[in-house]
């Protein structure tokens, strides 16, 4: 089978299931933003047909369409748990329009009409990552490995363990800790990363190969945040009419995806090793660097470090410094406390 047959088949495939999915969204939407996904689904029905028309015209019988179960699996779950939590779900399955819920747009009373250009929302998320979002992950990681790995240290001294024992419990969690965040990050990238290429690449080829039916999707969804018919396709046709400019475009109003958030899984994965590592650090360096350690020291160099990640999460919750310092202590000495009560009972070290 020729590539551009199997391209072909795989666009009609696409096309089927999201008029499937659109319609989805229209019962379990109402308004404006129901209007949208019906115009989104004639716009996906005229796509399929266009398709089966290029199929016929090359000899090639359509084949039959029946809702696989991962399509109603996820039918299902959006009647179930409504759009916005499927978002990465309806994203993956190439559900347009999806820009109405990152960007908090009040689809739900009609929207004003005029001429005039409204600026372009930016996503809420795609703010947070311009606006210190790598710093936030990192304060929370360095949290992550403080409290985890203090409350295994002080459990497992409070077994009456020697020092010995003791770093190396702290070791062997700063260590398996730091792995399972590297690794989990890595995949949650990766991930990611293979989701947007892969869309990338799907609305790169429906670029090129059906412009107008881009154009006329894209202007349903900015005649849906307001603007003028008119003005929607004047905005829309002038987008698309720069290819790289067009996929931009497409991928963030069509999608919801930012095509500049495909990060470096490895970067993700070794940040989030070393800021879980530089946390766990903490409890253990009394008895890393004391000639006699004890309990004691790890438990100042624990509230020590709880005070300043508190203080330093208030810069993302607008709460007090002070507030949030005494929190976060509160919160993480509660845990080592639990632990140190087990360790204590147990009274033995479990090899």
């Amino acid at each position: 089978m020729k590539p551009d047959i199997e391209s072909a088949l795989a666009a009609l495939r696409e096309e089927r299931v999201s008029v499937a999915l659109y319609r989805t969204m229209e019962d379990v939407e109402s308004g404006a933003r129901a209007e949208l996904f019906a115009r989104l689904r004639a716009a996906s029905e005229r796509q399929a047909g266009l398709w089966a028309e290029r199929l016929t015209a090359a000899g090639i019988p359509i084949p039959g369409f029946h809702l696989g179960p991962r399509v109603r699996l996820v039918s299902w779950l959006v009647r179930r748990l409504g759009p916005r939590r499927m978002l990465p779900v309806l994203a993956a399955m190439k559900v347009r329009g999806l820009s109405i819920y990152r960007s908090g747009d009040d689809l739900g009373a009609s929207p004003p009409r005029g001429d005039a250009l409204p600026p372009l929302p930016v996503e809420s998320w795609h703010r947070a990552n311009k606006g210190g979002g790598a710093l936030r992950a990192a304060v929370f990681g360095v949290n992550d490995g403080l409290v985890s790995n203090a409350s295994l240290i002080v459990g497992v001294a409070g077994a009456g363990s020697d020092p010995h024992v003791v770093v190396i419990a702290g070791l062997s969690g700063l260590l398996a800790g730091s792995l399972s965040m590297a690794t989990g990050e890595y995949i949650s990238v990766k991930t990611q990363r293979e989701l947007l290429e892969h869309q990338l690449a799907l609305e790169r080829h429906e670029l090129a190969t059906m412009p107008e039916e881009e154009v006329d999707e894209l202007a349903v969804i900015y005649e849906a945040k307001g603007l003028a018919p008119e003005a929607a396709r004047a905005l829309a046709s002038h987008l698309i009419a720069d290819p790289e400019r067009g996929l931009d475009t497409l991928a963030r109003e069509e999608l919801g995806l930012d095509p500049q958030s495909l990060a470096s899984p490895f970067t993700a994965a070794f940040a989030s090793f070393a800021s879980f590592a530089g946390g766990a650090i903490i409890p253990l360096l009394p008895f890393l660097v004391s000639p006699a350690p004890s309990l004691l020291g790890t438990l100042v160099a624990m509230e020590t470090g709880l005070l300043v990640v508190g203080g330093m999460m208030s810069l993302f919750t607008g709460r007090a410094l002070m507030w949030s310092a005494l929190r976060m202590a509160a919160l993480g000495s509660a845990a080592a406390a639990a632990t140190f009560v087990i360790g204590r009972l147990l009274g033995v070290v479990v090899w």
